[in-house]
């Protein structure tokens, strides 16, 4: 067997940039921006694909308290940074009131080319994700640990949601930016791959074609990662508050373990087709920690608070192995108190029962997100 994966990670978050005053969101980015970001905090800083957003990247960390150390700097280095020209950044996979007709592309080839490409799918995109890298050096263990991971992927999606709005309206559902990333191609469920070699074979089908240039235009909801040794976990919303995002990429982090433990006793996680998975993942998109998933062992509907609860039970001797049991952990808060679609819902709904307009309702959930964006970790 193999040496132990190093368990290496790093999470990157795309924030939405937002006029302080009004809430609204911006149409062009100003000039320096990125450069006064970086000079305030090394670190990855880079454009998006519409000029109203901002990704950030952390380094490659060894555990967990690194992590929450690089990602509230570089929290703060944009908060800062964009306070200079009277903007704040927003964590949220969807701006509440944001029209993606007024959006601008971003200036750049490579921006360019997936707008001519796309045309009116990417037009849509006006929303945010959080992605994370774990750090897996062997190949074949990454597609072995992908097929396997992609169970949990509802689990992680219901801890993050936070785009219950768009277009100024309640859209009924907790990640609202599911339904509108899944216009794409090449997303969704990764196939089933017997090893590297046989993911490799079908990437390189697209590109001999001259389909896409690599497999990192292939944006399944969990994928290996083209430029690193990472699997990169992509179905999360991006959590609005830091200590949440933290909580998620550990729960990632330790499930992914708890996988690798299993293949050392020779056992695995049961396989189940995308079918069933799906269904899980659309009813993470529409309830979020408030619902239920399906338990395909048990074959019944089980609600989401009990299920983490095993879920932070299997993975607590990883959690203890990794130094994480505290973050991992605050995924009960996340269950019990709610995700940022939650919080958002809540303030709106606060906002109209105070006597307010939808327009200033919806402007006090900007308010909200911007507040929380920055709120220092609680543990």
């Amino acid at each position: 067997m193999a040496d132990e994966p190093t368990w290496t990670m790093g999470v990157e978050e795309e924030y939405l940039l937002v006029e302080r005053d009004t809430g609204a969101l911006i149409t062009k980015q100003p000039p320096g921006l990125l450069e006064k970001v970086a000079d305030l905090r090394h670190g990855l800083v880079a454009r998006e694909l519409f000029s109203s957003q901002i990704e950030i990247g952390t380094g490659v960390c060894s555990d967990v308290k690194y992590l929450r150390a690089d990602l509230g700097l570089l929290r703060l280095a944009v908060t800062e940074a964009a306070a200079e020209y009277g903007m704040a950044p927003i964590a949220a996979s969807s701006h509440p009131v944001a029209r993606w007709q007024q959006q601008q592309y971003t200036e750049g080839e490579r921006y360019q080319a997936l707008a001519a490409d796309l045309q009116g799918v990417t037009r849509r995109l006006v929303i945010s994700g959080m992605h994370v890298h774990v750090g897996i050096e062997d190949p074949d263990l990454r597609i072995d640990l992908m097929d396997q991971a992609a169970y949990f992927l509802p689990h992680l999606l219901a801890l993050s949601t936070s785009s219950p709005f768009w277009e100024g309206r309640d859209t009924g559902l907790k990640s609202y930016r599911m339904s509108v990333i899944e216009t794409l191609p090449r997303t969704g469920l990764p196939e089933k791959f017997e090893s590297w070699s046989d993911f490799k074979r079908h990437v390189d089908v697209l590109v001999r074609a001259g389909i896409i240039e690599d497999s990192s235009m292939v944006w399944w909801h969990i994928r290996p990662s083209e430029r690193y040794p990472t699997l990169e976990m992509r179905v999360a919303d991006l959590p609005t508050r830091m200590e949440d995002t933290i909580a998620v990429a550990a729960m990632y982090v330790c499930l992914l373990r708890m996988l690798w433990r299993l293949k050392l006793q020779n056992r695995r996680w049961r396989s189940y087709a995308n079918f069933l998975l799906s269904e899980n993942l659309w009813r993470a998109e529409r309830y979020g920690v408030s619902g239920e998933l399906m338990d395909f062992g048990r074959g019944e509907l089980v609600p989401f608070a009990d299920l983490l609860e095993e879920l932070i039970e299997l993975v607590r001797p990883d959690a203890e192995a990794l130094d994480c049991v505290a973050e991992v952990e605050h995924t009960r808060t996340i269950c019990q108190r709610g995700t940022s679609a939650d919080r958002q819902l809540a303030a709106y709904g606060a906002a109209l029962a105070d006597g307010a307009d939808t327009d200033e309702a919806l402007k006090s959930v900007v308010d909200t997100l911007i507040a929380d964006t920055v709120a220092p970790p609680s543990g």
